[in-house]
């Protein structure tokens, strides 16, 4: 019994230490085309293209991965691509998912690579480029496939390769990003068992990697509420009913719902009115008002009840001040959420990577991830790389003007995520 027991340990001890390296032909392979994924990323960034208008960014990487082979569709989800690599032998199915898009952002760096491209978003003319690293997130995965087509005899399984498109949000009126990949089957044919994503994060140096299981970035909720009142002259405001101040008072009682209601020890949660559009004169008290905001929350639970609060309470404030009030919601994302088996069983080979001591387990964040739909239908585990360069002194915030990102980051990427779906695959 006791040679067992030591065996036992023996051989979990072994498989611990296996899975924490990374296979030597993989390290080599990334390092050989780290200077070429590099090239790609700064082509990307001088050329960037907004949600569901990325169709010389799509073009380029059906190209590439054409070019190696594989099963490769275009124009999912509008803009998007998807390649599948059949293993040597038969497995489940991995997905890998690097979004595609950039933002209306004027840059404001001195790189020689910078954006200087200008569309039109909204109706108002602006500068478009990777102020979010996007441009990054595709090199590494067009990289990863190079590597795994290449040791195809490492994979026990399928890999698919996912290039979203509009994760920032599609234009008003379209769908798009990943809602609407999945809704077009992408997660289908083959079906898929678990899913891989990562970030670059410009507030974390290179080399490090930051990650939380279960509630990792925020459900994103948009709301809009319409108060209405009754017009009247400025210097007879008993003679109306103000619109504005209702507004006031319900911006400050919303407030309550997170300070006084929402289980705050369990999980963040955020309510913020960013917009405020109201009268045409100083001296006339206007008939309505419109209020757009947003709602953050890292938890099921509270979401619904911030959203169950915020529906009784508006309508309620406004007729106590003899007004009414309506309030709609619209789902920007839901939570970004790493299935905590998943992360257990996947993350000694991050660790054994990056180095136990530079894969930091983080809060969660209040941001949003539209990653988090795929998320909902099968086990996801969703990362932040480093891409601060270890001499700055200060962070660049991302969609911000003055981006910036490190590119010797970009390696530990392409190892991680090749490593990761190899491991994966070849745990089942």
């Amino acid at each position: 019994m006791k040679s067992h027991i030591i065996l036992s340990v023996l051989l979990l001890t072994f498989c611990t230490i296996y899975s924490q390296k990374i296979d030597p032909e993989i390290k080599s392979s990334s390092e050989k085309i780290e200077t070429k994924v590099i090239e790609w990323r700064r082509d990307f960034h001088q050329n960037p293209e907004l949600s569901n208008r990325e169709f010389e960014t799509a073009k380029k990487i059906a190209k590439h991965l054409k070019e190696l082979g594989l099963e490769v569709t275009e124009n999912v989800a509008k803009t998007g691509v998807v390649a599948i690599l059949k293993g040597n032998k038969e497995g489940k199915t991995v997905a890998l998912r690097a979004d595609i898009d950039a933002l209306p952002v004027t840059e404001r760096t001195d790189i020689p690579f910078k954006s200087v491209v200008k569309t039109t978003f909204l109706d108002t003319e602006v500068g478009v480029s990777h102020a979010c690293g996007h441009d990054t997130h595709i090199s590494i995965l067009m990289g990863v496939a190079e590597i795994l087509t290449k040791h195809k005899d490492k994979i026990n399984g399928t890999v698919k390769f996912i290039f979203q498109p509009a994760e920032e949000g599609p234009p008003p009126g379209e769908e798009g990003g990943a809602k609407l990949m999945i809704k077009e089957g992408v997660l289908k044919n083959p079906d898929v068992d678990a899913i891989f994503g990562l970030h670059i994060n410009s507030g974390t140096e290179v080399g490090k990697i930051r990650y939380k299981p279960g509630g990792t970035m925020a459900a994103v909720e948009r709301f809009v509420i319409n108060v209405k009142g009754k017009q009247t002259h400025g210097s007879a405001p008993w003679s109306g009913v103000d619109p504005i101040l209702i507004s006031a008072k319900i911006i400050d009682g919303l407030q309550t719902i997170i300070s006084r209601e929402a289980p705050l020890v369990n999980e963040a949660a955020v309510i913020t009115v960013g917009k405020i559009t109201s009268g045409v004169r100083f001296n006339i008290i206007p008939e309505s008002a419109e209020m757009i905001g947003t709602v953050r929350t890292l938890d099921p639970e509270m979401k619904s009840l911030v959203i169950k609060r915020m529906r009784e309470m508006v309508p309620a404030i406004a007729e106590a001040y003899g007004g009414t009030a309506t309030i709609e919601f619209q789902n920007n994302t839901s939570i970004t959420y790493n299935d905590p088996d998943l992360v257990q069983k996947m993350l000694p080979t991050i660790q054994g990577i990056a180095g136990k001591d530079n894969v930091i387990l983080s809060k969660a964040t209040t941001g949003g991830e539209d990653f988090s739909y795929f998320q909902e239908v099968v086990p996801g585990f969703y990362f932040f790389l480093g891409g601060k360069s270890p001499e700055a002194m200060t962070t660049t915030s991302h969609h911000t003007p003055e981006f910036y990102i490190d590119e010797s980051g970009l390696l530990l990427g392409v190892k991680v995520m090749s490593q990761l779906a190899i491991d994966y695959l070849n745990a089942q």
